[in-house]
């Protein structure tokens, strides 16, 4: 494992969180339960630890307790030329599927392509390119 992996807190959501990225970005997803974990401070089915693991790493869990659940404010994940331009493409349009595109995706006055996205977890994506 390298680089910056964010780790985020859900609110009861996160195998269906993890589920959704998978679709979006592939990769490999691994979800652990609290009773897996033997942990006691929320359902046994809730998502202890989930990992997926790909061209895009993504950790998440469901709050226990009185743990907030994911809200980022002022923040977003950048995946600027992480990939081919189809595929990036690709990532923001399934992202924006039950969410909010807050900027298209388009050529900016630089001559390189962004755009963002808030998928339905309100998670906020700044996904770009640059053209070959």
């Amino acid at each position: 494992m390298s680089g910056l992996v964010p780790y985020l807190f859900f609110p009861g959501t996160a195998a269906e969180a993890l589920t959704f990225y998978q679709g979006v970005f592939g990769g490999e997803l691994q979800l652990f339960t609290y009773e897996q974990f033997g942990r006691t401070d929320g359902p046994d089915d809730a998502i202890a630890h989930g990992a997926l693991n790909g061209a895009v790493q993504v950790f998440a869990s469901d709050a226990a307790g009185d743990e907030d659940a994911v809200h980022i404010v002022g923040a977003m994940f950048s995946l600027l030329g992480t990939a081919d331009a189809e595929t990036l493409q690709q990532w923001f349009a399934a992202l924006g599927e039950g969410g909010t595109i807050t900027d298209g995706l388009q050529k900016r006055p630089w001559g390189d392509y962004d755009g963002q996205v808030t998928d339905r977890y309100g998670i906020r994506w700044l996904i770009g390119y640059q053209e070959s």
